[in-house]
């Protein structure tokens, strides 16, 4: 649905009228295209504090939008990544300020502004309170920036883990997620059983750019409309093969999802007690991406919702969920190197009336994320993480009135609704298994909860 009001702020009177009243004035977010398929202008790499993290500047160079060789002259950067890993004290974060201040106007409409941290230390309260206090400057920096542009703290514990984070944050395919914090964290590894096992392993490579998915397999819940279909155009764009699961009654659209996307449709209700073993069946050589999509809404206020709402909603959005991830996991089919990436939302996070039942369910997954992340990738080599979308424009939202649609298009640091092409995109990244345990917010930096 067009936003008209966005489309209003763009014009001459509207910029007048909008400024005047003190309104919102949104800027067109610069998404991914094959035209555009990289942020234009130039990346500028600075440090707070006399250590930088070593091998940052390399993985910005491999990121797609390497840093710039010597001075900007009149030239705006498309992104700022700011290296405070060193900052381990109130002066550190002086220097924060000192260092990012003096550009931070600069940065172009739909920039980037990314700060590497560091993981809090739990032997040392100096450096955990200064690392701490970078998200609480992230977060509202996100707030202030303005014109498209958004600001996200990475903390990694290596440039190593930061590189598939920032590849991810320096491109436009990251246009809706702002205001969030990222842990970037690698798992130790295992310690060697003799000296023949201790000899140095090469780096994992990171995945092709172009197409990180190529010859991997995802299946996509509720993949016939909406933010599903949104999801499987850009898993097959990516490379992978779509398998589009949603139930029988919508056989049709999700046919044609398939055959758009070169991929196989399966027409299974994921809350049937055997939808596992039929989704097992139908991948005999295993998926490398699980992504749980499908949702419903039942909205009541809690005194005046009926049992059967409450439990419909809890049984597709979480219940089955549960399951199918249990069986698919304990058969293998979700393949050692693969990803489950599952659908939370800012109501899971922060609530909202008239979605108890809902928000329960969202909640409910961000648990399962939690929990399973760290037992998934030890016993399964699996990794585990969500996404929790915020206002989106779907055929669901266009029907709520449109004062209530208004807000919460308004209510978030970009001033707009998000497109189902914006979670698709944080979807497919966190199915190529960069970090575990996360749960990426895609919302604008959703003034709920925020």
């Amino acid at each position: 649905m067009a936003d008209r009001y966005l489309s209003f702020t763009r014009t001459a009177p509207g910029r007048f009228v909008t400024r005047r009243l003190g309104l919102p004035q949104p800027a067109p977010l610069c998404r991914w295209s094959a035209e555009r398929p990289a942020l234009e202008g130039p990346l500028l790499h600075l440090t707070a504090g006399d250590t930088p993290l070593p091998g940052l500047h390399e993985a910005l160079t491999r990121s797609g939008l390497p840093p710039h060789a010597g001075p900007l002259g009149t030239q705006r950067p498309a992104a700022v990544v700011l290296d405070a890993t060193a900052v381990a004290s109130v002066t550190g974060l002086a220097d924060v300020h000192a260092t990012l201040h003096p550009v931070v106007r600069s940065v172009r409409d739909c920039g980037r502004v990314v700060v590497v941290g560091a993981p809090p230390s739990p032997a040392d309260h100096h450096q955990a309170a200064a690392q701490q206090a970078l998200e609480g400057f992230v977060r509202s920096l996100a707030k202030e920036l303005g014109r498209g542009r958004t600001a996200t703290l990475v903390r990694a514990p290596s440039a190593t883990a930061a590189e598939p984070v920032l590849r991810f944050l320096l491109s436009p395919k990251s246009a809706y997620v702002t205001g969030q914090v990222i842990e970037a964290q690698t798992e130790p590894e295992p310690e060697p059983e003799s000296e023949a096992e201790a000899k140095p392993k090469p780096e994992a490579e990171l995945p092709d750019p172009i197409r990180p998915l190529a010859g991997r397999t995802a299946l996509v819940t509720g993949a016939a409309r909406g933010i599903g279909e949104a999801v499987a155009h850009v898993l097959a764009r990516d490379g992978a093969h779509v398998v589009a699961l949603d139930v029988p009654a919508a056989a049709p659209d999700l046919a044609r999802v398939a055959e758009r996307v070169g991929g196989t449709a399966l027409p299974v209700d994921i809350t049937a007690d055997d939808a596992g073993e039929r989704v097992a069946a139908a991948l005999p050589d295993g998926l490398h991406a699980l992504v749980h999509n499908a949702g419903i809404t039942r909205d009541r206020r809690f005194a005046a919702m009926a049992a059967d709402r409450w439990s419909a909603v809890l049984e597709v959005n979480l219940a089955s969920v549960l399951r199918t991830t249990d069986f698919l996991l304990k058969t293998g089919t979700v393949r050692r190197g693969g990803a489950i990436v599952t659908t939370a939302s800012v109501a899971g996070l922060a609530g909202n009336a008239g979605q108890t039942n809902y928000a329960a369910s969202k909640a409910g997954v961000v648990g399962l994320v939690r929990s399973l992340a760290p037992r998934a990738l030890a016993e399964h080599g699996v990794t585990v993480n969500a996404v929790a979308p915020g206002f989106i424009e779907t055929r669901m939202t266009a029907a709520v009135p449109l004062l209530i649609r208004e807000a919460g298009r308004r209510l978030n640091s970009l001033g707009q609704a998000g497109r189902p092409v914006d979670v698709a995109e944080a979807v497919a990244w966190l199915a190529t298994g960069p970090v575990n345990g996360q749960v990426v917010r895609v919302c604008g930096q959703s003034l709920l909860g925020s």
